[in-house]
């Protein structure tokens, strides 16, 4: 029940105040949990390790003390949904490849986006909705059924309809047939029994969820990513739409699908892991 007052509370604030002074806020919050946050950290540090080997502690370190001050921001642009209009848009948002989604959905067999725990990925899906796209998001509930419905309400008012995970295969599907869009993360496993696959070079669970839907469906998959630039402006990048011609062998379709969509995250992770949001071991070892 706290977390739904915090998350109350941040709001108020986020919606309140000039953005800048929010985002140096936040900031300062961050520093400060970064201060104390021993587990957290030592978690963060250790997956960028295994990204980049080569790097020295001081470089792993400062990486990590940006993506606790990135996830700070990540967190007041979700707070500030209600004041994102097409003014916002316009000005803060470049759009790259947009008609990749047009190309799509003109085969009229609905659209599998793939994204991942990078950037913003909710406030990509509530541009893209906002553009007048048919979005549906996969979304993992909260324990606590206050704090579901805050998220689940701050999207909705921006026009992302929420699949619940867990109750999402039959809706996906449902939504795929009716040639819209289903948004899910493809990075990471939340019920650990996902495929186990090399990800850097070490195993992890993957999750099946946009290569099974894209595989029964006949959806295109297509990655998207909004990311942070230096200036606190986004852009929204999206990338060709996955061609993969299947096999008799489902396994093997499978694995092949998730391998190609995997090589793509890898590339924005490591352009980008400021802007990767794992606070928790992430490898099978």
């Amino acid at each position: 029940m706290l977390n739904y007052y915090l998350y109350r509370f941040g709001q108020f604030i986020a919606v309140s105040f000039p953005l800048k002074l929010v985002y140096g806020f936040a900031v300062f919050l961050a520093d400060f949990y970064y201060f104390f946050a021993f587990r957290d950290r030592r978690f963060v540090k250790a997956n960028l390790k295994v990204i980049f080997p080569d790097k020295t502690n001081r470089q792993l370190r400062k990486i990590s003390h940006k993506v606790f001050q990135n996830f700070a921001k990540y967190l007041v642009d979700f707070f500030r949904f209600e004041k994102l209009n097409s003014e916002y848009i316009n000005k803060k948002i470049k759009l790259e490849n947009i008609h990749y989604f047009n190309d799509a959905l003109a085969a009229g067999k609905g659209v599998v986006v793939l994204t991942a725990h990078l950037g913003n990925w909710e406030l990509g899906g509530v541009v893209i909705a906002q553009l007048g796209y048919p979005f549906w998001a996969v979304a993992l509930p909260h324990k606590n059924k206050k704090v579901n419905n805050f998220f689940d309400n701050q999207r909705n008012r921006k026009g992302v309809k929420v699949i619940a995970m867990g109750k999402a295969v039959r809706s996906c599907i449902s939504e795929i047939k009716k040639n819209h869009m289903v948004a899910l993360v493809g990075d990471r496993d939340f019920t650990e029994k996902g495929i186990v696959l090399d990800f850097f070079g070490m195993p992890t669970h993957f999750p099946e969820g946009p290569a099974a839907l894209s595989l029964l469906t006949g959806a295109s998959i297509v990655p998207g990513f909004m990311l942070r630039n230096p200036d606190d402006s986004f852009t929204l990048r999206i990338e060709k739409p996955i061609v993969f011609s299947p096999s008799q062998d489902k396994a093997k379709n499978l694995t092949d699908l998730i391998m190609i969509y995997k090589n793509i995250i890898e590339d924005y992770i490591r352009k980008y892991p400021e802007q990767w949001y794992v606070f928790r071991k992430f490898w099978v070892k």
